[in-house]
């Protein structure tokens, strides 16, 4: 189902990503798994990079429910929590990607109505030739250590860099 389409449980995703500017990348839903009778789901999406043709990244993540928000009273917010898993799904094309040790976003999602972000970014390890992709929590006044990476070598493999490799 498509962010905008989800039903009530990701209320304050689809509202701030109604409000929100476009995100880097979009995500396409690929799994649900409920975990519990309060409707609460562990979701997992498809991230494409949109630089980098050819590398797919699964993001799961949870998705609280109706019934857990009521009880909860926290009707906006998802935990911090997220996992990330990425592969060469096609040949790698590589565009104009930033090569600072701070990377790019790839994606960003509003796990909040205002003060939460679920990321994912992508940072080149030129030494050792390889992608890194990080998925974390980005919060206005707290920091989250809440993180997870996966890493995509490009060593041995045919990859097009579309400037010129580094």
């Amino acid at each position: 189902m498509p962010l905008i389409q989800r039903p009530l449980t990701a209320l304050s995703v689809g509202l701030f990503a109604a409000l929100s500017l476009a995100a880097p990348a979009a995500a396409e839903q690929v799994g649900e798994v409920g975990v519990d009778w309060l409707g609460n789901d562990i979701l997992i999406d498809a991230v494409s990079d949109p630089q980098v043709a050819g590398v797919t990244c699964h993001v799961a993540y949870f998705d609280r429910g109706v019934i857990d928000r009521l009880q909860k009273g926290n009707w906006f917010e998802d935990p911090s929590n997220a996992s990330i898993s990425c592969r060469q799904t096609g040949p790698i094309t590589i565009k104009d990607i930033d090569l600072d040790e701070d990377g790019d976003v790839v994606f960003k999602e509003s796990r909040s109505l205002i003060w939460k972000s679920l990321v994912v970014r992508r940072i080149y390890d030129e030494a050792n030739d390889t992608l890194i992709y990080l998925v974390n929590s980005q919060q206005v006044q707290d920091g989250s250590a809440k993180m997870n990476i996966s890493t995509v070598p490009l060593y041995g493999q045919d990859v097009t860099w579309e400037n010129g490799k580094p």
